[in-house]
């Protein structure tokens, strides 16, 4: 594992960017502009508030390579799901570019659920994504440090199976998050786009709404599962872990 970067550094990474592409969400490194603002000896840029300009980003791996996940189903789960949160996550941000002292506080707070939905689950699709692609096998750091939080990467793949079960026939998401106030791995469960664990950086995404799997598997919820570990990419995973512990030591030293 690289030695923890500068505070400067990866403030700077963060502003250009970079972050949201070693998180696999692979939104382009923005460069540089005239509108960039200095703060201390730092040059941090800020993108304009609800532009509703945000792009689908294209799938990481062919749509049909995957073991046993169907390029129909993965067509669809990206083109009609994901895509249908971009699209409605730009209409959302420009209703509330319109919003003034004058609209009603309770279209606001619709507006502004709205917004936190569709943001969450552009990200999270993006991030699931990313986390396609690979062979299975799991390697390196992610094995270790699963190793020393479960006893075994294995009885840590049983909890993360069994959290995907529970949300079987329903909707939802199961994350492996890495959290940075105290370096401990979590395997979080969510019911709904909004639901995530505060202060952590997500390494391995699993969609467990129905369209992620019923084209394919119906309701055998077990198959899914089985075809979503023998495609991780494991090597985008321990990307985020690293990214991830570089940020919780620059938040230790705070």
């Amino acid at each position: 594992m690289a030695d923890p970067i500068g505070r400067r550094q990866a403030i700077e990474a963060v502003a250009a960017g970079t972050a949201s592409l070693a998180l696999g969400c692979g939104a382009p490194v923005r460069p540089r502009t005239a509108a960039m603002e200095r703060v201390g000896e730092t040059r941090m840029s800020f993108p304009r508030a609800l532009s509703g300009e945000h792009r689908v980003v294209p799938l990481p791996f062919a749509a049909g390579s995957l073991d046993g996940i169907s390029e129909r189903m993965i067509t669809s789960h990206h083109e009609n799901n994901y895509g249908g949160a971009v699209r409605n996550l730009n209409r959302t941000e420009q209703e509330l570019a319109r919003v003034t002292t004058d609209t009603p506080p309770l279209v606001v707070a619709a507006l502004r659920e709205r917004e936190l939905t569709f943001r969450n689950s552009k990200t999270l699709h993006e991030l699931y994504f990313a986390s396609l692609g690979g062979d299975g096998r799991r390697s390196g750091a992610i094995e270790r440090a699963l190793t020393e939080t479960y006893g075994s990467a294995s009885r840590w793949e049983e909890h993360f199976r069994a959290t995907g079960s529970g949300l079987g026939g329903g909707s939802g998401w199961v994350v492996l998050s890495y959290e940075l106030d105290t370096g401990a791995l979590r395997t979080a469960w969510s019911g709904h786009h909004t639901q995530v664990l505060a202060a952590s950086v997500p390494l391995l995404v699993m969609d467990m709404y129905e369209h992620s799997y019923h084209l394919d598997f119906g309701a055998a919820v077990p198959r899914y599962l089985d075809a979503f570990f023998a495609n991780v990419q494991w090597d985008e995973v321990n990307r985020r872990l690293e990214l991830a512990m570089r940020l919780g030591a620059l938040v230790a030293r705070r």
